[in-house]
């Protein structure tokens, strides 16, 4: 039996595989843009469970393992949102989330930089960036690490958070 290549199927093939994992990837950080985590963190997980396969793995340059499948990873997903949630619904926390494409030459992996700017209600802000991989199969991410954490300002304190209603509410003044 004689094998050969033949440069324009796999050409193709890697063309295909770069096609989708672009339009998979913009629809998913489309869909991330348009969340509002002010209105609901469940939203994001929705969003989780729709695009990542069930074995996913993910990882980060801050964590000392790879974290494997959608039930491992979900739990801490929960705890970055519900914190962001509370502190945007009822402490009037803005924050907007921004996404870049970083360029790459690998057919199923998509790169990006992501920046999230937290604006206390007195106009301090803190922004949170890193970079992104992900690895695609057909629509899912099965793989995504995160590195290059970077923060620019200091951090928030309960001076850039809006708790005066719940003071007022169960009678408790701040010393004049």
């Amino acid at each position: 039996m004689t094998h050969e290549n033949n440069p324009m199927n796999v050409s193709l093939f890697d063309d295909n595989a770069y096609k989708y994992s672009q339009a998979a990837e913009l629809t998913l950080n489309a869909a991330i843009l348009r969340a509002e985590i002010a209105r609901s963190y469940e939203e994001f997980l929705e969003i989780f469970d729709k695009f990542y396969a069930d074995d996913v793995e993910v990882s980060s340059e801050s964590w000392p393992e790879t974290i494997r499948g959608k039930e491992r990873v979900r739990p801490l997903l929960v705890n970055f949102l519900v914190p962001l949630h509370v502190m945007a619904e009822v402490a009037g926390l803005s924050i907007s989330v921004q996404q870049t494409v970083v360029p790459r030459d690998t057919s199923n992996e998509t790169h990006s930089e992501w920046k999230i700017d937290f604006t206390g209600v007195g106009g301090r802000r803190c922004t949170l960036k890193w970079y992104a991989i992900r690895r695609w199969a057909a629509s899912k991410v099965v793989y995504e690490l995160h590195y290059g954490h970077e923060q620019i300002g200091g951090p928030l304190t309960q001076d850039d958070l809006n708790f005066s209603w719940g003071r007022t509410e169960v009678g408790l003044q701040s010393p004049s």
